[in-house]
C-alpha cells in the first residue's frame, strides 16, 4: 500500500509494508497461481516476431488491425478466455 507523505519540496510517495516472498521450494499460493494463469491466457493478438515497417503509419495500421481482430474475437466469444 502506498501512502503519500508531504515534505517541504512537494509530495513524496512512501511505501507501507513489504511483499512477502514464499520460502524457496514452496509452490505459489492459489491466489498467485490464478493471477499467473490469467496473465498466461492474456493475448495481445500481435503475432510474434520482428516487424520492419516503411513508416509509422504502416506500423500503426498493422497494430490497429490486430487490435480489431482481437476485439471481434472477444465479442464473438471465440477467445480463449470466453
Amino acid at each position: 500500500m502506498r501512502e503519500p507523505a508531504a515534505d517541504d519540496e512537494g509530495q513524496v510517495v512512501r511505501v507501507v509494508g513489504r511483499r512477502q516472498s514464499p520460502a524457496p521450494g514452496q509452490p505459489p499460493s492459489p491466489v498467485a497461481r490464478e493471477a499467473m494463469g490469467r496473465m498466461a491466457r492474456y493475448r495481445t493478438r500481435a503475432p510474434k516476431g520482428i516487424f520492419v515497417s516503411r513508416s509509422h503509419e504502416e506500423a500503426n495500421r498493422d497494430r490497429e488491425r490486430w487490435l480489431v481482430e482481437a476485439m471481434v474475437e472477444a465479442a464473438s466469444g471465440m477467445g480463449r478466455d470466453g
